[in-house]
């Protein structure tokens, strides 16, 4: 995400999340009962930005060791999270961030309990 002079990245198996307002229903028709509302046990919101995935260790070539110069770049697992998708997510995982003025959250994926994609 890029602001002004500033560029955000996302690492790992992380996920930026612009954060809905809490209402009773979410911007995508989903109901989340009181009980949750009032605990603030989940949150939705808009996945604005996600991380490469889960690193995998560099495969090791036939002849040499991973460590050593040559190897392969940096593999990952990627995410099932997508930009754009909305997510309903654990609030106690989530981390609170500010970037360039506005209010962001950080989950990782494993705190996302389901996700709501446009289909197009």
């Amino acid at each position: 995400m890029i602001r002004g002079d500033k560029e955000l990245y996302v690492v790992g198996d992380r996920v930026l999340i612009r954060v809905d307002d809490m209402e009773e229903r979410t911007a995508v028709g989903l109901y989340l009962p009181p009980t949750a509302l009032e605990k603030e046990n989940v949150q939705s919101g808009r996945i604005e930005e996600v991380g490469p995935g889960v690193p995998l260790p560099p495969k090791a070539d036939e002849d040499g060791a991973p460590w050593e110069e040559g190897s392969e770049q940096m593999r990952y697992i990627g995410l099932q999270a997508k930009k754009g998708d909305h997510a309903i997510f654990l609030r106690k995982d989530a981390v609170e961030i500010k970037f360039d003025d506005e209010k962001f959250i950080v989950v990782p994926q494993a705190a996302i309990l389901v996700l709501v994609r446009d289909i197009a």
